[in-house]
């Protein structure tokens, strides 16, 4: 993340993590947080000069091309309500993606790591 400020605070607007903790790693300057919201613990790392993320990774049909983790997935009873709110909040929406009876909305945090918001049960 480049700010770690900003970074805690989208993610504490978007979905309602809080901040658990602040640390340092020893002799390398990276700053730490947890975040928590029910059932799920985020880690969140700023690391002074560091990279940002490749474009290619910001889009989902791109980012299948990278080896590696892809992005996290929440899941919830309605993902079409949520698109109103993310317009609202002024969250990036990368995608949409409806395959074999399943709905998920990508969107790009404040850095641009996708996320997806999965409907749950929505796959017959």
């Amino acid at each position: 993340m480049a700010d770690l400020e900003e970074s805690l605070a989208w993610y504490e607007r978007v979905f309602g993590f809080r901040v658990l903790d602040r640390s340092e790693i020893p002799g390398t300057g990276v700053q730490v947080s947890h975040m928590q919201a029910p059932g799920f613990l985020l880690e969140v790392f700023c690391a002074p000069g560091s990279n940002p993320l490749p474009e290619d990774r910001k889009i989902p049909n791109r980012d299948f091309l990278t080896q590696g983790n892809k992005h996290i997935s929440f899941g919830v009873p309605d993902a079409h309500a949520l698109l109103p709110e993310f317009e609202q909040l002024g969250v990036h929406v990368a995608f949409i993606a409806e395959v074999d009876g399943t709905y998920g909305v990508f969107i790009n945090d404040n850095t641009g790591n996708l996320i997806e918001i999965f409907e749950e049960g929505a796959a017959k």
